[in-house]
């Protein structure tokens, strides 16, 4: 059912709106490009402007959400009526992919021709790809083995001056300076 035009907006203008919705974690690129096709077509259809779209990745979530500890956001900045977001949510809480979503108002009577949209095809391909997680990229250059060097020089005292001539010249340091008196560089309290 259409909602009647608010009063409110400005005739001629639609509502800047951000939406941000996290799809589960193993969710494949070609799923990925399917739900953004229909919120495309959602947007589009209803007479709304596609301003930006964005693939965070997948990362760790705050908690648990639906029984996953990851997830994969998609980030969309668009010009719409508030007849689109409720018809965006609705599609949003029917997809099975989708564990959360989130709507935000950024802005009220935009002028649509006044925020040309510069998304492109190949901008809805990159966001239909989803790269490896940080956890993913760390596991991999562990397994590498490139930290494994940089962990045995630090435990076996090389390049940090720790050996035995080290440590004697640090603890001299600290015993001069202790038996110095102050010199006169030093400010008094009654200076302040």
């Amino acid at each position: 059912m259409a909602q009647l035009p608010s009063l409110a907006d400005a005739p001629g203008t639609l509502r800047e709106y951000e939406t941000i919705y996290i799809l589960r974690p193993d969710t494949l690129n070609d799923r990925v490009a399917e739900v953004n096709q229909k919120v495309r077509g959602i947007i589009e259809s209803m007479g709304g402007v596609v301003l930006n779209v964005d693939n965070w990745g997948k990362r760790k979530l705050a908690y648990e959400i639906s029984k996953e500890l990851k997830g994969i956001y998609l980030y969309w900045k668009y010009l719409a009526s508030p007849d689109v977001v409720a018809e965006f949510e609705r599609n949003m809480r029917m997809l099975d992919s989708v564990i959360r979503y989130m709507t935000v108002m950024c802005g009220r009577d935009v002028d649509p021709a006044s925020r040309p949209s510069e998304v492109t095809d190949e901008t809805y391909e990159k966001a239909a790809a989803t790269a490896a997680d940080e956890e993913e990229l760390m596991m991999r250059r562990t397994d590498e083995g490139g930290e494994g060097e940089e962990a045995e020089a630090a435990s076996s005292g090389e390049g940090d001056g720790g050996g035995e001539a080290g440590g004697a010249e640090k603890a001299g340091g600290a015993e001069k300076a202790a038996t110095e008196e102050p010199s006169a560089s030093t400010t008094d309290e009654g200076d302040r």
